[in-house]
């Protein structure tokens, strides 16, 4: 395996329109790292321009320590896992695995151990003489997955391969594969993964980092706790979590040396926790609160802002509560056994924002002004 690197890497097309702005990116060998943003942030783009599937118009992608831009795919030393999984529909799945080995002239009895060691690892064996059409969409997946791995590529390239999969199957696949690369690390035989995807859930169970991406930008680099807790900007705190964080408009005060916030006509003093944090002057701020930080109270109560109920929804053990404060809907998330069953829409109630876990980003570029300075 081999460590991965973008040094100024873009993609601008014929018509002008640039959709990846010069990323700086790093992938240690061994490392399981999700490329995540909403649709059209290039991260699919970027995963191609790895692969050799689309050109690079500016910087360079080094595998290794080879320059790779001008390198055809087949001599990058990459295998790619696709969303359509792009097996071959003539070809019993023994055939699908062993065929780029078959490509290469590889010894048969080298083809064969090969193959029994993939099948076995997967746990596919029982499907080996079967055709594609007789596979389920997550047996596929993982025929595909044992295509990629059977080549020992430097590095492994996965285009959102779960996506077309059911809820259940996503949840036991995203498990069977991040299993594997734990093996793999385990056994001497670390994996170099890109792995693409929308789905937030699995860039937060699967990767070791996660690349946050927007707009063909990448907006943090962190492990899935780092960009929970700390987001650099309000994008990723918005983009990352279940629900989504809280993201209000705010004017930040002092009062006797007391620093303070107002937002949808109301006044709280600071939480304790986030006072000693904000690096920025008075004035306006994106106030951002996490629905599981939001603590439920009684309306008026000290150091909660009022909020009038517009919604409940209840998920089990636990109850997204939408109240309306000011012009926004705010979200809290309260364990089910907390709740009084007699509140219902229109109802005012108190949340109090927990300070250590609260967030104020600049109005205007988004950047989080309440990280501990040296963060």
């Amino acid at each position: 395996m081999a460590e991965l690197q973008l040094k100024s890497v873009e993609k601008t097309y014929g018509n002008g329109f640039k959709a990846v702005h010069g990323i700086d990116l790093e992938v240690e060998e061994g490392e399981f790292m999700v490329l995540v943003g909403p649709s059209g942030c290039a991260k699919s783009t970027t995963l191609r321009m790895i692969a050799g599937l689309e050109t690079i118009t500016g910087g360079e992608v080094q595998i290794g320590s080879q320059v790779v831009n001008d390198l055809v795919p087949g001599k990058r030393g990459i295998a790619m896992v696709f969303q359509n999984y792009a097996l071959y529909p003539h070809m019993k799945v023994r055939r699908n695995l062993s065929f780029g080995l078959r490509l290469k002239r590889q010894p048969k009895d080298q083809i064969e151990s090969a193959t029994t060691d993939v099948s076995g690892i997967l746990e596919i064996e029982a499907l080996l003489d079967r055709l594609p059409k007789q596979l389920s969409g997550g047996q596929a997946q993982r025929v595909a997955l044992g295509r990629a791995l059977i080549k020992q590529p430097e590095v492994f390239l996965f285009d959102e391969p779960l996506s077309n999969l059911d809820a259940k199957l996503r949840a036991s696949m995203r498990v069977r594969i991040t299993d594997l690369h734990k093996r793999l690390r385990e056994e001497g035989r670390p994996a170099t993964v890109v792995y693409v995807t929308h789905d937030q859930v699995e860039a937060m169970t699967m990767g070791d980092r996660i690349c946050v991406m927007k707009d063909g930008h990448i907006m943090q680099v962190a492990d899935p706790a780092t960009l929970y807790e700390r987001p650099a900007n309000a994008f990723v705190g918005g983009f990352i979590g279940m629900p989504e964080m809280n993201l209000v408009p705010a004017v930040l005060t002092r009062e006797d040396g007391v620093p303070q916030l107002t937002t949808g006509g109301q006044t709280i003093a600071v939480p304790d926790g986030l006072a000693h944090r904000i690096s920025t002057p008075e004035g306006a701020v994106t106030l951002g609160m996490r629905p599981q930080h939001l603590e439920l109270t009684e309306a008026e109560a000290p150091g909660a802002f009022t909020a009038e109920i517009v919604n409940l929804e209840f998920m089990g053990h636990e109850v997204n509560l939408h109240a309306r404060l000011g012009d926004a809907v705010i979200v809290a998330v309260v364990p089910s056994e907390e709740l009084d069953r007699n509140l219902a829409r229109g109802d005012r109630v108190g949340l109090r924002p927990l300070g250590p876990r609260i967030h104020l980003f600049d109005s205007e570029t988004g950047r989080n002004v309440s990280l501990a300075q040296g963060n």
